[in-house]
């Protein structure tokens, strides 16, 4: 190999270097930590937004019109639009009321400026009307 070509370190340049790349390498895997501690999981960011409806959503009155496994379907009307829409109750079980009435009317929360953003149910607050037993 042509001398000019080949190039020389001394002991204190590799340490260098290799320190380095040990630096770069710890940076990255601290990022790519960071980066996915701050991921939001699908299930925490239905939670919020359950939560954000809950706090500043418009109430309005639904007709819920069918009760599946782990979903509820119901209409309603916002500003002369007829809205339909489902919500996945598989992780709110433990607040469904005991009986529900027959289908029939409940209560909604919708978002003021997006109305199809909507629920029935959320864990401080229930649209669900139980049957009274008389």
């Amino acid at each position: 190999m042509p001398s000019c070509l080949a190039l020389s370190f001394t002991a204190a340049e590799d340490v260098t270097f290799a320190l380095g790349g040990v630096l770069i390498v710890l940076v990255a895997l601290m990022g790519h930590r960071a980066w996915k501690l701050s991921r939001v999981s699908p299930q925490e960011r239905e939670r919020r937004r359950r939560e954000v409806l809950v706090t500043y959503g418009k109430m309005g009155d639904a007709t819920l019109m069918e009760v599946r496994d782990d979903s509820l379907l119901y209409s309603y009307h916002v500003r002369g639009m007829e809205y339909t829409a489902s919500q996945d109750i598989s992780l709110l079980k433990p607040f469904m009321p005991s009986e529900l009435s027959s289908l029939g009317s409940v209560s909604v929360r919708y978002d003021a400026r997006n109305p199809a953003n909507s629920i029935v149910l959320a864990e401080r607050w229930s649209g669900l009307r139980a049957r009274r037993v008389s």
